[in-house]
């Protein structure tokens, strides 16, 4: 196609809940997405989560072979409220860091169901489009 672009997306940020939901087809569809990301050998950049959704597509990712990194806040390292982090962390110091620091490890980003905090993240990376 003349005036196309290849850019291969290599590197992928996913937004999601850290619960699982309340549908089983959710908890399916994160682990699913971790697979595809492996197979297509896509590394998984995540806000460093080991429960819910977000700890679905991490460790299927993980598991499948690809490169993970978890950006987590320090504050949230140390309470260890979201479970470990899968494959590789990096902390930072405040919850714009992580954003941003996420913002600048990929190429494309997924949204998973979630709450409140996925909807932030969403909203914060459009304004940045």
């Amino acid at each position: 196609m003349a005036g196309s672009s290849s850019h291969q997306i290599r590197n992928i940020c996913v937004f999601g809940g850290s619960s699982p939901g309340k549908e089983k087809e959710f908890l399916e569809s994160a682990n699913h997405l971790g697979q595809v990301l492996a197979e297509r050998k896509i590394h998984l950049v995540y806000g460093g989560c080991s429960l819910g959704l977000m700890g679905g597509v991490s460790i299927a990712a993980f598991l499948g072979g690809s490169q993970v990194l978890g950006v987590v806040p320090k504050a949230l390292a140390k309470e260890d409220l979201f479970g470990k982090t899968i494959g590789e962390e990096l902390q930072v110091s405040t919850m714009s860091e992580r954003l941003n620091t996420m913002f600048k490890h990929v190429d494309a980003f997924i949204a998973l169901p979630g709450g409140l905090g996925t909807l932030e993240e969403i909203f914060h990376i459009f304004s940045w489009a």
